[in-house]
């Protein structure tokens, strides 16, 4: 059995899906972009402001699920342009201290053309 995770201080889903789920003693986020949960809009355009945000996103959705950023065990991370990589990972590193497992991929075209998304597994 499986509870959905929703905090207003998130973005709301932009397509058919929710913010998180938990199951199992685990919390699996879908990928959050850096839309400002107050605004409804994509706000910062560098790597830096857009991972910042990401990172607060995760945050929140993982505290509404009673978990957190320190219990993380394993993130994908998908950049826009890989040219990015060295400043996304310094503003990574300072949120996700504990070093979870990741995987970081290049892509074509984010949602909103966005140029960073995380998503999370993390212990509850």
């Amino acid at each position: 059995m499986s509870t959905v995770v929703y905090t207003k201080n998130a973005p709301d889903a932009i397509g058919p899906y929710t913010q998180a789920r938990v199951v199992g003693g685990l919390v699996f986020t879908s990928g959050q972009i850096a839309i400002n949960p107050e605004s409804g809009n994509v706000e910062a355009t560098d790597i830096e402001g857009q991972t910042h945000q990401v990172c607060k996103n995760l945050s929140a959705v993982l505290e509404a699920a009673g978990s957190s950023l320190d219990k993380t065990v394993k993130t994908v991370c998908f950049l826009a342009d890989m040219g990015d990589f060295a400043k996304f990972n310094e503003v990574y590193g300072s949120y996700f201290t504990g070093k979870p497992a990741r995987s970081c991929v290049a892509v074509k075209t984010l949602p909103k053309n966005v140029l960073v998304e995380v998503e999370v597994v993390a212990e509850v």
